[in-house]
């Protein structure tokens, strides 16, 4: 009896009608998984794209007669009209020896390096010129630390902030000090909100924007060395936000005060070839050194006493027309997490190597939003050499050899 139930039920419609749904979940499963494998392919966890073998979006054989206006840099006018249409990305780029080398670094127009915890480095990286060229993936993306996001405001009231996290005590705990709280500050100012300007994959940014790849080294990194971004997916994403070149009828340099630049003018006998520095003792892997490279009149990186390099440009050296020593009052552990607070707002003593000379003088800022200007001995405004700028965030007192 039981046999004719269950042979008669399989010979039913609602029977068939079940199979039927069945049948286009396992199509339908069976597609996402082949377009994930191919994305993943493409750009995902899996492969990492050879940025070096893709061809520019525009001629760079044209002529260069266009200034950034954040790094005075000359670029062609295709670039120019690429760059107009958006708003600066800032992205925080992890440096723990074992994250090394990054990613897409080298296209950055203006890089800091500060003290995360611990004496290891982190980078704020400043894009908005030198990847309008082509596309450029950046890694790895870490967590935010307040005195980043003061750097970061300096570029717009809402620039792009990519990160992962950051230092917070929303949990209640009250393990983290108020001063260091990045989280609750991006929320404060107004960036941390559904749809805004803050790109975190724990709040509300995933996929094309950011992901994992598990093999952009040779040798094996924890997860928290592995998170990738896409400048051009969070450009796409930045402008369906609303967060294009202007916003509320705004463009976003309509405040921007640019630094002032100059062209090379190269010593004919550097009188600041090397420079070396520490940010905390017994952290040789941290250890940073610029040495000046005449024939290109710029500074080439060393970190822990390996050249720094960019491995999605063939491992290029990473390289700088301005080094600047922002010496900045370091206090912490502030709690039981480790958090440092390094006072970039307020005003310090500053080096500026650049031309193979070295210019002493003083930094200022007022505010979260002003821009922090460089001083000489006389009081004037120091003006760059045209091209990337690394501003190192050094504790006040520590030797700087050169």
């Amino acid at each position: 009896m039981n046999i004719d139930k269950i042979v008669k039920f399989l010979k039913s419609k609602l029977f068939l009608t079940i199979i039927g749904f069945v049948g286009l979940f396992l199509v339908a499963a069976g597609i996402s998984w082949a377009i994930f494998s191919l994305t993943s392919k493409s750009g995902g966890s899996s492969v990492v794209s050879n940025l070096t073998g893709k061809k520019s979006k525009i001629n760079l054989n044209l002529p260069k007669t266009e200034e950034c206006p954040i790094n005075g840099m000359k670029y062609t006018k295709p670039e120019k009209d690429i760059w107009t249409k958006r708003r600066p990305i800032t992205a925080m780029i992890e440096n723990h020896a074992d994250s090394r080398p990054p990613s897409g670094l080298s296209k950055a127009d203006v890089v800091y390096e500060a003290v995360a915890e611990g004496g290891i480095t982190r980078f704020l990286g400043v894009f908005y010129c030198g990847v309008a060229e082509g596309e450029v993936e950046i890694a790895p993306v870490r967590s935010a630390r307040i005195y980043y996001i003061n750097w970061a405001s300096e570029y717009a009231d809402f620039p792009i902030f990519m990160h992962i996290g950051g230092a917070n005590n929303f949990s209640g705990s009250g393990d983290t000090a108020a001063q260091v709280r990045a989280l609750e500050t991006l929320e404060n100012i107004g960036w941390r909100v559904p749809g805004g300007n803050d790109f975190d994959t724990t709040y509300d940014s995933g996929f094309p924007v950011f992901w994992r790849n598990y093999e952009r080294l040779t040798h094996e990194v924890p997860t928290e060395h592995t998170m990738m971004a896409s400048i051009d997916a969070a450009y796409e994403q930045a402008e369906k936000r609303g967060f294009g070149a202007s916003r509320e009828g705004a463009k976003w340099d309509s405040s921007f005060i640019p630094w002032k630049f100059i062209d090379d003018k190269a010593l004919g006998s550097p009188k600041a070839a090397n420079i070396s520095f520490v940010f905390w003792d017994n952290k040789a892997e941290y250890d940073v050194e610029w040495k000046y490279d005449g024939t290109s009149n710029s500074y080439k990186r060393f970190n822990g006493g390996k050249e720094a390099t960019d491995l999605a440009y063939d491992n290029i050296q990473l390289s700088a027309k301005n080094v600047v020593i922002q010496f900045v009052a370091e206090t912490g552990p502030v709690d039981r997490n480790l958090h440092m607070f390094y006072k970039n707002i307020g005003s310090g003593n500053a080096l500026v190597f650049q031309n193979g000379d070295v210019i002493k003088g003083t930094w200022g800022k007022d505010s979260r939003t002003e821009r922090t200007k460089f001083m000489d001995a006389k009081g004037a405004e120091i003006k760059f050499v045209r091209g990337t700028t690394w501003i190192e965030a050094v504790p006040a007192g520590n030797t700087i050899n050169y």
